[in-house]
């Protein structure tokens, strides 16, 4: 009986991440102390990180990176973007809250044209102006939350019955929730990054070639049901349709970017 009820009880929480309760629009963090988190990890990663020194890479990125951020509103975001590269072979990038960009060498190995790059940055910018830092260490509190309150309720459990209760009530949470969870947003950011980069002058298209190097790429991905990012194949087909939702933006902008010239 007791096993039924942390089930329904964890059933419950799963269920209300995917509408109702609207757990994944909840915010419990102040702005202000998420950017001030986002700013002081970003200046400890430049201390501990190397940062490229290559002038035509660093004006490319920047180049870019400024195109994005141009489309962002003042109502979401009033101050100065900060764009560094480090010099890293990891496939990645990143924005934090406060308006920090990072950007890995590593990653224009996969994201060969500008347009690319600008599916990438504009999926990364667009995290934080969904607030989904915000969002993901707010479900962190109430899961932490629902787990304490469940180990509260097996105080005349057997330990052995209590380890195999809150094992199956972690997992109910975390493939429940947390991973759909960590799925919405990317499909979110991917959704609001390719409305960004196709407003600043880069062709939409370049999101789907680029998730189509990432999956040649790609050494692999667990069952998407137990990973926290959609498949690659999910995201090229989202973003394929997605093209014709955004090509009119594309086609609105008269002078277009042309960053691969910092490169040359």
């Amino acid at each position: 009986m007791l096993y039924k009820k942390l089930l329904t009880g964890a059933t419950i929480l799963a269920l209300s991440a995917c509408g109702g309760i609207k757990l994944n629009q909840m915010t419990l963090i102040p702005n202000a102390q998420m950017d001030a988190m986002g700013i002081q990890s970003f200046e400890e990663m430049k201390t501990t990180l190397p940062i490229s020194t290559d002038y035509k890479t660093n004006r490319y990125v920047s180049c870019v990176a400024n195109a994005i951020t141009d489309q962002v509103s003042v109502d979401e975001f009033s101050g100065q973007w900060e764009v560094v590269v480090f010099e890293s072979d990891q496939v990645n990038a990143f924005a934090l809250p406060g308006g920090k960009i990072g950007v890995y060498t590593g990653i224009l190995n996969v994201a060969t044209s500008q347009g690319q790059l600008a599916a990438i940055i504009g999926h990364e910018v667009a995290h934080v102006l969904e607030e989904h830092s915000n969002q993901r260490m707010s479900l962190g509190l109430v899961a932490g939350a629902a787990m304490a309150l469940g180990e509260g309720s097996l105080s005349n459990a057997s330990e052995e019955n209590k380890g195999l209760i809150m094992a199956g009530l972690g997992l109910g949470i975390n493939y429940g929730v947390t991973l759909p969870f960590s799925r919405s947003h990317e499909s979110e950011s991917d959704v609001r990054g390719h409305v960004l980069m196709a407003k600043a002058g880069f062709d939409p298209y370049d999101a789907v070639r680029l998730w189509e190097n990432m999956a040649n790429n790609s050494q692999g991905q667990p069952p998407e049901f137990m990973s926290s990012h959609p498949s690659h194949k999910t995201r090229i087909d989202g973003l394929t349709q997605h093209v014709n939702l955004v090509e009119h933006y594309y086609k609105a902008v008269r002078i277009k970017p042309s960053c691969e010239g910092f490169l040359k």
